[in-house]
């Protein structure tokens, strides 16, 4: 493949959580998107920087003002909460962001999860264009356990198949554990998250074989190829893509919101965030039989460590935290600077 040149990641200054979280709140609101998005916006960009997690970070910064600036998405749109049964809520998002409609609704959510022991929140109408296990993680800090799957535009190949139809479709889980930080992942059903393919492309990387295809349907590693008219592929194969089919149904058939690719945006140049729908369901494990879950959850966890399991999912996470909370979060130079720019500063 022809290099790509590479970006200029010289370490700039280190940041604390408050300090890009206000940054980003900033950018935000400059580009005309009400206070509360913006908070709700920047905390989750913000975090998953804090977290390593750099697809889904500041990364994502200038694909929100592209969108926003396009006209997209409503930045302003203030979601609308139905009750709908004694474990289910709906939420209208109002083409505006998938986070603020979840914030809006999770108070609801809890309490019916409490009361019923597992409840179900389907969001429609909306756009999500970050990580998802800041969405799941919160609930578990309550004793909760959480799953959620969101789907996103179209560029995944069914298995089987020769043109794209599905989205990255990723899922989300968390769950308490005693003793320890909650046990949360967040993995996308395509065999490499779409942001990832983005920032392989921009610092000129190969990719490891059987990621994608080219425009031709052709096997490919090159970044480029798959953004520019080629597509992903689905995780394992057959297994990966049913999963994939599971979170179109319930992101998308059973919320009311978009499938993958029924949605065009064509007409607004410059929008890059999926709308479609997100479905969340939370479940009180005090409610079940037997011992405690969180005791439960430490006691796999230990089993799995006494195996050889020397990393669980979300561990670099965690510290990836730790490390940001006593050194700061920082940023390349160049990746600053661009975000002081669009905040105007």
């Amino acid at each position: 493949m022809s290099a790509l040149p590479l970006v200029d990641e010289t370490p700039g200054e280190a940041l604390s959580l408050d300090q890009l979280t206000q940054l980003l709140e900033t950018i935000f609101l400059r580009h005309g998107t009400s206070l509360e998005v913006a908070r709700s916006l920047a905390a989750n960009c913000a975090g998953a920087e804090r977290d390593g997690a750099h697809s889904h970070g500041v990364f994502r910064i200038p694909g929100y003002v592209s969108t926003l600036k396009s006209g997209w998405v409503d930045g302003q749109a203030v979601p609308v909460v139905e009750d709908v049964a004694s474990g289910f809520v709906r939420v209208d998002a109002a083409n505006g962001f998938a986070q603020p409609a979840l914030a809006a609704a999770r108070a609801l959510l809890v309490e019916k999860a409490r009361s019923a022991g597992i409840a179900v929140l389907a969001i429609r109408n909306s756009h999500h264009f970050a990580a998802l296990w800041p969405d799941v993680e919160p609930f578990a800090y309550e004793g909760l356990v959480a799953l959620s799957v969101v789907n996103s535009m179209t560029c995944v190949v069914p298995h089987g198949a020769d043109r794209p139809l599905f989205g990255t479709n990723p899922i989300a889980f968390a769950a308490p554990r005693a003793g320890g930080e909650p046990i949360v992942f967040d993995l996308a059903t395509s065999a490499i998250a779409h942001g990832d393919v983005q920032i392989a492309a921009r610092k000129g990387e190969r990719l490891p074989p059987g990621m994608g295809v080219d425009s031709l349907g052709q096997a490919t590693q090159d970044p480029k190829a798959i953004l520019e008219g080629g597509a992903l592929l689905p995780f394992g194969g057959h297994k990966g893509s049913a999963l994939s089919m599971m979170v179109e149904l319930l992101a998308a058939a059973l919320t009311g919101g978009n499938f993958s690719f029924e949605f065009d945006w064509s007409n607004h140049p410059g929008a890059k965030t999926p709308w479609t729908g997100q479905l969340l369901i939370v479940i009180d494990p005090s409610k079940a039989a037997g011992q405690n879950f969180a005791e439960r959850s430490q006691e796999l966890v230990r089993q799995m460590h006494g195996v050889g399991l020397k990393r669980l999912p979300g561990d670099r996470r965690h510290w990836q935290r730790e490390k940001s909370q006593e050194q700061g979060i920082t940023l390349a130079r160049t990746e600053l600077a661009q975000l002081r720019e669009l905040a105007g500063l």
